[in-house]
């Protein structure tokens, strides 16, 4: 029930039928702007569900406990529980029997790693409201862990006599996001088990499953989902996204315009249609959703967040800084966009937004990821400033915490790589010789990151005859499609030895027709995903004709650069100066490989020769691609092609030389890494 607010004496008639229009007014407005808060708050945007609340208490009742209570939730989810604990102590000092209240303040003191504190909060939300299976099931998992089974027992028995799997899927989803996979995962199907048909537990299931790169399978439970309830928009959102990362544009596309239909007066239908026509490269179409987005919810987040990562794609720079600076107007410690603005790499902080951030870090509610964007956004800060101390520092830290939340073993990496030189070896070149699609079209610019590679693509991509594409997913996805198409135990790589020529043309092939969606007619496209240099093998068996172009970088400006980035996603080994330097290592073990069994098929362009000798180094890159010189690509930063990576600012600029040895503004903190390369070092020309 939601509670009227109790305002001041207002200069007005005594009149009681003005005053109960007030009271019905006030309370039209305060339920409708809980119901708006609430759905942001289920459709997993917490930042937007805490501004809701905070405006509703601030513009028309601070003393309703509903809106208080979910304000306090939505900081929980976030994970700012010290300010949830305070805000929650002080509305039950108002309203000491509403009985959300202590279950809220029960969770934020267990977020806070309090369980004895806890304990009371729940026993409190029980003793108001006796058969809430909510409370007890948290209770029951403290007493569990305190070692008093029986009361623990007990507790879980009621609970599930009354709500069978409500708290359970409840307890998975709050595995998940604490990173507990298997825990999730294993409550999930013990719910799915008993009850096949739930559709919160399809989701769920299909979330962990698409944590762990397992699309199709998540496609599966998400389809399941929908059919059995086709109005929940959750799911159809789910599969749209999950579609998209499976690079199934058309379904996806078809998913989110339910999501559209059935939430019309939200913005997340537009926002993630903004993101799938963004990754299709239609971003005039992108543009135009997230500002749809945007006209129901001027202040949305997310929305905005997208629309600048597309105008910054699309070279739109000063535009892209507003939309970054629209979010931080929203909600000041949203630390992604600070990193945001950071990594334009041109851009430069005002004293007043580095002051802030230094204020920012300091909260004690910050989770991890936040605070690791905001150290890597106050590193570049003072690294344009040359204060390297306090740039190492927050780099460090930023990585440190960063790590926390990546998965990455050096095992499994080296295990992988010998495995490709033992499926690759002369022999198999030599028996797969004149094989594959003999197409000469893609060319293939590959590498470590942050190693030059956006700039020889914008050089060669300056040319007439080049489309300049993206970091392409596709040969890694044929490489899960070949595990699929062979008998069991038989995986890729070891699967490529397997391929019958007509295959081995067939995929090379599929490649082509994939990457047309990123391309128009011209002759020529590159492919820049920089991990396909673990797939040289392949491509050389599908595509003998390909051209492959690796960018290479002094290995401690390689790794530092790594180090310094801060990947929107992936790269789990780039956030420990040791791995990275094992994974350096690795790198150039496996390309000796590939250069040992394709002598001469593989071109190594260096950046610090490019830099210094641009025209004398782009020359002789354009005539590998087998194609005539054209001046445009000595003017590459002129050409309006939209780039994708964390360099688009840079290269829309002339060469400069402020990045070669970057490193050794940190060469103090680079002793073991020094050590670790020393085997690649000592191969580098004296000069």
């Amino acid at each position: 029930m939601l509670h009227g607010s109790h305002r001041g004496k207002i200069d007005q008639p005594d009149n009681p039928a003005w005053k109960n229009e007030m009271v019905k007014d006030e309370q039209s407005a305060l339920k409708a702007s809980f119901e708006r808060a609430l759905e942001f708050l289920n459709a997993g945007d917490h930042v937007m569900a805490e501004k809701i609340c905070r405006r509703t208490i601030k513009e028309i009742s601070n003393s309703d406990p509903n809106i208080q209570v979910l304000l306090c939730v939505s900081l929980i989810r976030q994970g700012r529980s010290g300010s949830a604990v305070k805000r929650l102590k002080h509305t039950i000092r108002s309203f000491p029997n509403f009985a959300p209240a202590h279950e809220e303040l029960g969770n934020a003191l267990l977020a806070q790693n309090k369980p004895e504190n806890a304990i009371e909060a729940f026993k409190k939300a029980l003793q108001i409201k006796p058969d809430n299976p909510g409370p007890m099931i948290k209770l029951g998992k403290i007493y569990n862990k305190l070692g008093r089974k029986d009361e623990s027992n007990e507790l879980y028995k009621k609970a599930l006599s009354l709500e069978p799997t409500k708290e359970r899927l409840a307890s998975a989803a709050q595995a998940f996001a604490r990173g507990e996979i298997e825990e999730a995962e294993k409550i999930s199907r013990q719910i799915l088990r008993e009850y096949p048909d739930d559709v919160d537990g399809l989701r769920l299931l299909a979330s962990i499953a698409s944590k762990m790169e397992q699309r199709d399978d998540a496609i599966v439970l998400l389809e399941r989902a929908v059919q059995i309830k086709p109005k929940f928009a959750g799911a159809w959102a789910d599969l749209a996204e999950t579609y998209t990362e499976s690079e199934d544009f058309g379904k996806a596309l078809d998913a989110v315009q339910r999501v559209i239909k059935l939430q019309p007066n939200l913005p997340f239908g537009h926002m993630i249609r903004g993101s799938i026509l963004g990754k299709m490269d239609d971003h005039k179409g992108s543009i135009e959703s997230y500002k749809s987005a945007l006209e129901i919810e001027p202040q949305h987040i997310g929305s905005n967040m997208g629309l600048g990562n597309i105008l910054k794609t699309v070279g739109k720079y000063d535009e892209a800084v507003a939309s970054y600076k629209k979010c931080i107007e929203a909600q000041p410690m949203f630390s992604e966009a600070y990193w945001s603005l950071a990594n334009l790499k041109t851009y430069t902080f005002e004293e007043s937004e580095i002051k802030g951030m230094e204020e920012h870090i300091q909260n004690p509610d910050l989770p991890p990821p936040s605070r690791a964007f905001f150290h890597i956004a106050l590193a570049n800060a003072k690294e344009k400033q040359k204060n390297y101390g306090e740039a190492w520092y927050h780099f460090f830290t930023g990585n440190e915490l960063r790590r926390q939340s990546e998965i990455y073993d050096s095992v499994t990496t080296q295990v992988t790589h010998e495995t490709l030189m033992e499926t690759f070896t002369k022999d198999f070149v030599s028996s797969t010789k004149g094989k594959g699609c003999q197409s000469d079209a893609p060319i293939f610019i590959l590498g470590l990151p942050r190693s030059g590679s956006t700039l020889v693509e914008q050089i060669i991509a300056s040319h007439s005859q080049v489309e300049g594409t993206r970091e392409l997913p596709d040969i890694s996805l044929l490489g899960r499609k070949l595990t699929k198409i062979k008998p069991p135990g038989i995986k890729y790589p070891d699967a490529v030895k397997h391929m019958t020529d007509k295959e081995k043309v067939d995929f090379g092939e599929d490649y082509l027709k994939t990457s047309l969606r990123y391309r128009t007619d011209k002759p020529y496209f590159i492919d820049k995903m920089p991990n396909n240099f673990a797939h040289i093998g392949f491509i050389k068996t599908i595509l003998p004709n390909a051209k492959i172009i690796n960018a290479k970088r002094h290995p401690l400006d390689s790794c530092v650069s790594s180090f310094k980035q801060l990947f929107y996603k992936g790269q789990s080994w780039s956030y420990d100066l040791f791995e990275i330097g094992e994974y350096y290592l690795e790198y150039v073990r496996l390309m000796n490989h590939w250069h040992e069994i394709y002598p001469n098929d593989i071109y190594d362009i260096h950046y610090e020769s490019l830099i210094e000798n641009q025209e004398e180094e782009s020359k002789k890159l354009i005539e590998y691609c087998g194609l005539d010189w054209e001046e445009a690509c000595l003017k590459f930063y002129e050409n309006k092609r939209s780039v994708n990576t964390a360099s688009s600012e840079q290269v829309r600029q002339p060469i400069y030389k402020g990045a070669m040895f970057a490193w050794k503004n940190y060469e103090s903190e680079l002793g073991p890494l020094i050590e670790m390369l020393e085997p690649v070092l000592e191969e580098l020309p004296k000069d």
